[in-house]
């Protein structure tokens, strides 16, 4: 999940279309039809799309179980490989990696209340109900009866941690205790080398870069880009990226456009 307190912009794209729409729906009118039964466009609708894609598609859905039966196939390998006596651990990021918010996010936009603030998540997290994404359960479950250690290394707030602990109990996911589960605090880069202080790492799942190391952090998009290169050996192998079209470094981007004059024919 992005870093708390990110507050990212609404995209630039969108905006400037919305402007130009309003400027080209009332240029030349002196007194604009407006009909009160319409709803009301605000900026958050730029969220729309991506929402729907994560919460509705089918795709995201078979996205999310090929990325958990992924994982199930290189644990079971690292398992075999190392050994039964081998003190091994994963480390998992939990929201839009475990646990599905975007119910919290379609309701903010509704209000035309922008998520990315943040300053509506921690009422989230002491009374919301997430959605377990789909093969999460399974492949953790799996991790436990194979005897691996599973630390669910997240963001979410520590001043919430029982609300998140019961929210995972609840939804009956395995290992989780005051020492598994690793929030907001010390950055995420310290909490998962004190995970390895004490085990053999073997996976990371997150459904963003710096879910998976420091070096995605605070850097410029670019450079993000170059580094997932850098590392290409290890995306499917020991870090399993998620899909998360909702929120991102990424959506403030600017699109890179057809230089052809439209035409439609």
């Amino acid at each position: 999940m992005a870093t708390r307190h990110s507050n990212n912009k609404l995209p630039a794209v969108f905006l400037a279309g919305l402007a130009m729409a309003s400027t080209a729906a009332t240029a030349g009118a002196a007194e604009p039809a407006t009909n009160p039964d319409e709803p009301t466009l605000c900026a958050q609708a730029a969220y729309t799309m991506g929402l729907r894609y994560q919460q509705q598609s089918a795709e995201v859905a078979a996205l999310q179980r090929q990325g958990f039966t992924l994982a199930s196939l290189r644990l079971e390998q690292q398992i075999a490989q190392h050994g039964e006596d081998a003190d091994l651990a994963i480390i998992t990021d939990l929201d839009e990696t475990v646990l599905d918010n975007s119910a919290l996010l379609a309701r903010d936009m509704a209000n035309c209340h922008d998520y990315t603030t943040w300053d509506t998540w921690k009422h989230w997290e002491r009374e919301g109900e997430p959605r377990l994404i789909p093969g999460a359960k399974e492949f953790l479950d799996f991790a436990d009866e194979n005897d691996v250690a599973i630390y669910y290394v997240s963001d979410r707030y520590d001043e919430n941690k029982n609300a998140t602990m019961e929210t995972l109990q609840t939804l009956g996911l395995p290992q989780v205790s005051e020492s598994n589960v690793l929030l907001l605090g010390p950055p995420k880069q310290e909490r998962r080398d004190s995970v390895a202080e004490n085990h053999t790492v073997v996976m990371q799942l997150g459904d963003t870069l710096h879910d998976f190391s420091h070096d995605f952090a605070g850097v410029p998009l670019d450079t993000q880009r170059q580094r997932v290169t850098e590392n290409t050996e290890r995306f499917g192998s020991d870090w399993i990226v998620f899909p998360n079209a909702t929120y991102g470094k990424w959506s403030d981007a600017t699109l890179e456009e057809w230089d052809a004059p439209l035409r439609t024919e």
